[in-house]
């Protein structure tokens, strides 16, 4: 991995549950993000997949400071960015921004192209002077792929590949270092996802950005991310290159998704082995004890009861250069191969 630009150290974030209508008391916790540590580094893309409700916007959300820690530690340029706020927090803001899921909610219907790229100048007067705004946002229409003279246009006078470029645009607005990808292509269509990830890949390359890629769909993570993180249940389970992760997952959870991925050729599927889970995954509110994918894992045992996993390298790998020697927390880890899903053509 490149130097570490941003590292996040025990991230929590727990939503109190609470019972009564004059006292309200607190009877529990929903355990959203529960203990996860990664970094990121300069220029790489770092994706993190996972089902629906593991944690994974959540992450987000607090990275760009939209939610407060409940415990933990955000490292960015090694500074505790959980501790800032104000002037100094703003100036971290600046540093970090974010590409939202769905481009047909996150514009504002009631402002012009040209205003909600150039809204953050207004917050960040110090980037672009009030004469020079509307030639950079301009700019940063043609930069994404539209006609700089939709700047005077509406959200709705757009397709919505159209919106999630004027999205990426906003992003880039303030020169960031770090943009959060909220699963930025999950509410377009194939053909229009592959053009947005291929101008993503491009506007990596052009200003030297770091992304931390939230999707559920493998195939995209793999065409666009140097490592992955696998996120089950609130906790990463398996971080590793791309190749590590899909060709040599030793996490049952990871193993079971890549199972699920559709491969098009009828050889390669006959070969490969699906994994079937059974039961549904559990409330977050209340996680199983030890390992939480033991009460779907084949290969659960008493110790997984009792004993959480490290998210650590698995000691029978340790001594060798197989690539499946990276950070697993099961107790159990082994190297499964497995067909490799098919990533999307370019447009």
């Amino acid at each position: 991995m490149a130097e570490p630009i941003l590292e996040v150290s025990g991230l929590v974030k727990h939503y109190p549950l609470t019972r009564g209508i004059v006292i309200r008391k607190q009877v529990g916790a929903v355990k959203a993000v529960d203990g996860v540590d990664f970094a990121l580094g300069r220029g790489e893309t770092l994706g993190i997949v996972g089902e629906s409700g593991c944690g994974k916007s959540t992450v987000a959300k607090m990275l760009v400071h939209l939610e407060r820690p409940t415990a933990g530690e955000i490292f960015y340029k090694g500074q505790d960015i959980t501790t800032l706020s104000g002037k100094a927090l703003k100036a971290v803001r600046r540093n970090i921004q974010m590409v939202f899921q769905d481009p047909y909610t996150s514009l504002n219907p009631r402002m012009t192209v040209g205003d909600i790229i150039g809204e953050p100048y207004e917050i960040h007067p110090e980037v672009a002077p009030k004469g020079d705004r509307r030639k950079k946002v301009q700019d940063l229409l043609d930069v994404v792929g539209l006609n700089p003279e939709y700047i005077n246009r509406y959200p709705h006078q757009f397709s919505g590949g159209q919106r999630q470029r004027i999205g990426i645009a906003r992003g880039l607005a303030l020169n960031p270092e770090i943009i959060i990808c909220d699963e930025p292509v999950s509410a377009l269509d194939v053909s229009v996802q592959a053009q947005v990830i291929n101008l993503m890949e491009g506007l990596q390359d052009e200003f030297n950005l770091s992304y931390l890629f939230i999707a559920h769909d493998l195939s995209i993570v793999r065409h666009l991310s140097d490592r992955v993180g696998v996120m089950y249940l609130g906790r990463i389970v398996e971080i590793g290159t791309d190749t590590q992760i899909y060709d040599h997952p030793t996490h049952p959870y990871t193993q079971a998704l890549l199972s699920a991925v559709p491969v098009p050729d009828p050889e390669a599927r006959e070969r490969r082995e699906r994994i079937i889970l059974t039961g549904d995954v559990p409330s977050p509110a209340n996680p199983p004890s030890g390992c939480r994918f033991r009460t779907r894992c084949w290969k659960a045992r008493e110790r997984c009861a009792v004993e959480v996993p490290l998210l650590a390298v698995p000691e029978r790998f340790k001594a060798s250069d197989t690539p499946a020697a990276h950070p697993s927390a099961c107790h159990f880890a082994e190297e499964k191969q497995v067909v490799p899903p098919e990533v999307p053509p370019g447009p």
